[in-house]
């Protein structure tokens, strides 16, 4: 599970300071990686930030960072181009390089993947480049600025307008974007490559993927994103990659298991830990007895759909408890029981309507428990077992008198 995401600058190719910010995962990565952002975008553009968050779940440390002149990084961006873009890069992973670890995994969404294309061979450390709905030539962001054509031919500098904010584009930069010819750097990339790509991307069409992987030599991938958009902004979307990828550079890095988290062996028989994801504002990564969770509020109620809300593990905890005291319970009797599935449900309703509640007033909790038992029962067994769901451990704590002592530490 991702820890604290902190956030710090460090100095860009020209000395400009440089913000960014590194999802961690709870405990010892097993990798770093560098994420570069699209055009004219930032760190915090939603497809970046959940990508980051999903590899720190899978142990993989990630740096994002704005590029020099955008989001809260210092510098101009009429005075930047692609060239100062991959020195950005190459100085996000001289700083990870100098204080933590040299990145493993560089990722570039839309032009920042031709920018970890052209810096990877700079980063010797890098094993795996990965890009998403990547251009094979950064020329291709040519078309974007059409609408200035005219006044950077006239005047040197023009302006273009995209996701509602405005940017100066001047000449250079049209012919520093020309200047660079990918296919070199492509061929001769030396790293483990994996392409993701829409089918239906309209900003950058698929035909540079197929040129990227055709000119890429083994190891590569093409992974396809069916109808994804250009900015993945369909959160699963972005999920769906983090998760591939993940999955794609374990040939490459160490296992998580393989990595001791730290923590993870400060929590012992019940014992749980649950800390603040800083940053996240509802969001909280939970040790219990050495395995990883997490648990988060709805988009609705002000969180950020991460892992499932409070009352969602209460109900967890008393399905599982369910499931395991009929199995334990079927096994010891030589029960034909197959499967068990038990769904949950949690509510607040009026006491008057609980004819069990000691209560005549104000609102009480109600959990609603269906169990579905599979296998040849007979009807005295499936009785039993039912008589059992309500003995479980879980259940006779929700229904006996509890007490919560609380103290500070610290």
């Amino acid at each position: 599970m991702p820890g604290p995401s902190e956030r710090f600058e460090f100095p860009g190719h020209e000395g400009q300071m440089l913000a960014a910010r590194l999802d961690k995962p709870n405990g010892k990565p097993v990798a770093y990686a560098v994420f570069a952002h699209c055009f004219t975008c930032s760190k915090d553009v939603a497809a970046a930030g959940r990508i980051s968050r999903t590899l720190a779940e899978q142990g993989i440390a990630v740096l994002r960072f704005d590029f020099t002149g955008l989001g809260h990084s210092e510098g101009e961006f009429e005075n930047t181009n692609f060239s100062s873009n991959k020195q950005d890069l190459i100085a996000a992973a001289n700083y990870l390089r100098q204080n933590l670890q040299a990145p493993k995994l560089l990722i570039g969404h839309s032009l920042g993947g031709a920018a970890v294309l052209a810096a990877a061979k700079h980063i010797p450390e890098a094993l795996i480049v990965a890009t998403i709905g990547a251009p094979c030539e950064p020329a291709h962001v040519k078309h974007l600025l059409k609408t200035a054509q005219d006044d950077i031919d006239k005047n040197g500098v023009g302006d273009i307008e995209l996701g509602g904010r405005t940017f100066k584009i001047q000449k250079q930069f049209l012919d520093d974007i020309h200047a660079h010819k990918m296919s070199e750097a492509i061929a001769n990339l030396g790293k483990a490559l994996v392409i993701f790509h829409s089918p239906q991307d309209t900003v950058v069409e698929i035909d540079n993927a197929r040129h990227i992987y055709q000119t890429a030599k083994h190891p590569k991938s093409f992974i396809s994103l069916d109808d994804a958009d250009h900015m993945l902004s369909r959160k699963s979307d972005a999920i769906f990659v983090s998760q591939i990828l993940a999955a794609w550079t374990a040939k490459y890095l160490p296992r998580m298991e393989d990595v001791r988290v730290d923590g993870a062996d400060e929590t012992g028989h019940g014992e749980v830990r649950v800390t603040e994801v800083l940053g996240e504002k509802l969001a909280n990564d939970i040790v219990a007895e050495g395995h990883h969770l997490r648990a988060d509020e709805p988009e609705d109620k002000g969180g950020g759909n991460t892992g499932p809300a409070p009352y969602g593990l209460l109900l967890s905890s008393l399905g599982a408890c369910t499931s395991m005291t009929l199995r334990l319970y079927a096994d010891h009797k030589e029960w034909p029981l197959e499967r068990v599935v038990v769904k949950l449900r949690h509510e607040k309703v009026h006491a008057a309507d609980v004819p069990e509640s000691s209560s005549d007033t104000g609102l009480v909790d109600r959990i609603e428990r269906e169990i579905e038992l599979q296998g040849p029962l007979d009807d005295e067994q499936r009785k039993r077992l039912l008589e059992i769901a309500n003995k479980c451990p879980v259940h006779r704590t929700l229904h006996a008198e509890v007490f919560v002592e609380s103290k500070l530490v610290g």
